[in-house]
């Protein structure tokens, strides 16, 4: 199947890293539905790409919600007929604060966002794919440096990512008859508005307060548009993604 065959499914696609990689796939040739809780970032970021209107569909979407979700991947069928990648990166983080001082409504934000609204978009990309001519196709998810190890005061975050993985791990496995791949791109630092805070300072495991360097989100993309691009013989697990110089591999 040629890449300009091929449909792609970007969650979070108005900002950051979703809109970069919306960016890549377009000018790669794939025809790219894009997802986000608001319609007018995602309709800047089709116009930023100077696409046909028949290669790109927007619809706001509540990744948490079942509902909006099936209501996301009939649209996509309907228009397109199939889907060959879904690139699950809807996320939020909760405030840096202490454990014992989080909400119960910010750790559910963070959970229902980041795991549920992925697993809810892993169901109906399953269904798609296993049913389809040709049939398969790969589900790439955002994972993260914290999938691996915690930065202070980051319980649900960190445990969201945990659970990425392991959603990851069982996707794969279950999606191998069907030939459906499942992989996960861990990212370090990605130059966004959710990182803006790292050049100011953040709380390190240690106590201290340090700047950290960050990357640009465009390698982040390039690495999406490298997994997205694999023969469906080929599968990419895990990959990790950081800006080189940020405290994670050694101590610090």
């Amino acid at each position: 199947m040629n890449v300009t065959d091929r449909i792609a499914l970007v969650t979070g696609a108005g900002t950051g890293i979703g809109k970069r990689t919306s960016l890549l796939l377009l000018e790669a040739g794939y025809s790219v539905v894009m997802a986000g809780r608001r319609v007018a970032p995602l309709e800047q970021t089709v116009r930023e790409a100077g696409v046909s209107d028949s290669r790109t569909l927007v619809m706001a979407t509540d990744v948490t919600d079942p509902a909006a979700v099936a209501a996301l991947f009939a649209a996509t069928l309907a228009k397109f007929g199939r889907l060959d990648v879904l690139f699950n990166n809807a996320g939020v983080g909760a405030p840096a604060i202490p454990l014992e001082e989080l909400s119960y409504e910010q750790w559910r934000t963070v959970l229902d966002t980041c795991v549920t609204g992925t697993f809810l978009c892993t169901q109906q990309a399953v269904a798609i794919m296993k049913k389809q001519n040709p049939r398969g196709g790969r589900i790439i998810n955002n994972g993260s440096i914290s999938a691996h190890a915690p930065r202070p005061h980051s319980a649900p975050y960190t445990a969201a990512k945990h659970a990425i993985t392991g959603l990851t791990k069982a996707t794969a496995l279950d999606g191998r008859p069907f030939d459906i791949n499942c992989g996960q791109i861990d990212i370090g630092n990605a130059a966004t508005e959710m990182t803006a805070r790292m050049t100011n300072g953040v709380l390190q495991a240690n106590g201290t307060v340090a700047a950290e360097p960050t990357m640009d989100a465009e390698h982040v993309a390039r690495a999406v548009l490298y997994m997205a691009g694999l023969p469906l013989d080929v599968n990419v697990p895990f990959m990790t993604v950081m800006a080189s110089g940020m405290p994670f591999i050694g101590r610090g």
